[in-house]
């Protein structure tokens, strides 16, 4: 993701200014966590689903980004809603820097006409982030013959976690087999400052633009739903701060197995990572793998990025087919059945 810095100098400049100016994490499998890029996708699965995702980035350090998520969305039909929950978790540096995000999402459905529609999605919830002070290392901690032993002189904040309200909204463009959406993260620039001193109480979360869409391309006849073979192109373009991601690639699927491959690029370092998935879905649940070969400066020395998602529908078996089928012209893309 566009903003993970160098470890050492990021957590330097975490302390000494007294806020954190960091960017959200993003899953390669984006559309796996959709509650994470959109509040407007609740409720957009044909069923009741759970799901759950885990990302290591950058093996060749020690635990330098892991995250997690987790995740509950379903659709009411009766009010043309759906609602979800989202948390997730991101530890930098190896527990020196850990936020927490808890949030309600809540989705409402305006047909068009049976085949479009747009969905208008809120979310609100808390945003904590907890710093371990005695894991820094400062510059003037450092001997150069006896190494780290000194005493620092740098300033300790008074509070070392903070919670603070957060809240998103977004906006999905649906209609038989293309979904365009927007989103905007964090509107309340919630305030990331462990110093309260100074100009230091200004400094707020930026505000996340997120764009998103995608086609699907049925390659097999729709009375093949079992075999059914698919394409779906799509993309996401992340604006935060002076921070910019595009990610763009394909699903490709057949039968239980699916695949897909995209390329990330970031404004600031160019070419980024490719992305390779690997996945199978039967029944009630789905699961999906993920490697990202790094292509910046660092593909020497990062190891590259693992990530895993599983998701489950709260459904039996015999009952899929009926709701696929109720749903399927909706706003329902392949990735989500």
């Amino acid at each position: 993701m566009i903003r993970y810095f160098r470890k050492s100098s990021w957590l330097l400049g975490l302390v000494m200014v007294g806020s954190l100016q960091a960017q959200d994490p993003i899953f390669s499998q984006y559309y796996a966590t959709p509650l994470q890029i959109n509040p407007a996708f609740a409720g957009s699965a044909f069923a009741p689903r759970f799901g759950i995702g885990y990302r290591h980035q950058w093996q060749g350090f020690d635990r330098a980004y892991t995250t997690y998520a987790g995740f509950y969305e379903q659709s009411l039909d009766h009010l043309n809603s759906g609602i979800g929950f989202h948390l997730e978790g991101d530890d930098a540096g190896n527990g020196i820097l850990k936020t927490t995000r808890v949030s309600g999402h809540y989705a409402y459905r305006l047909m068009i006409n049976k085949t479009t529609g747009i969905k208008i999605g809120v979310e609100a919830g808390a945003y904590q982030s907890r710093l371990d002070w005695d894991k820094l290392i400062f510059p003037d901690q450092i001997d150069p013959v006896n190494g780290v032993g000194n005493l620092t002189a740098e300033q300790r904040p008074d509070r070392l976690t903070r919670t603070r309200l957060d809240l998103s909204s977004g906006l999905l463009l649906f209609s038989e087999r293309l979904w365009l959406g927007v989103a905007l993260k964090h509107l309340n620039t919630p305030s990331e400052t462990f110093l309260l001193v100074n100009d230091n109480l200004a400094r707020g979360l930026p505000i996340r633009y997120t764009l998103h869409g995608g086609i699907d391309i049925m390659l097999q006849p729709d009375n093949k739903k079992e075999s059914a073979a698919f394409l779906s192109p799509n993309f996401l373009f992340v604006s935060q701060g002076p921070y910019q991601q595009l990610n763009i690639g394909s699903y490709a699927g057949l039968g239980s197995f699916f695949a897909g491959a995209w390329w990330r690029h970031t404004v600031d370092q160019n070419a980024d990572a490719a992305i390779f998935l690997v996945g199978f879905r039967q029944g009630i649940y789905k699961i999906g793998l993920t490697y990202d070969a790094t292509t910046s400066r660092l593909s020497g020395v990062s190891g590259g990025t693992y990530e895993m998602t599983m998701s489950f529908f709260l459904d039996k078996d015999e009952n899929l087919k009926k709701k696929k089928k109720r749903k399927e012209n909706a706003e329902c893309p392949q990735f989500f059945r």
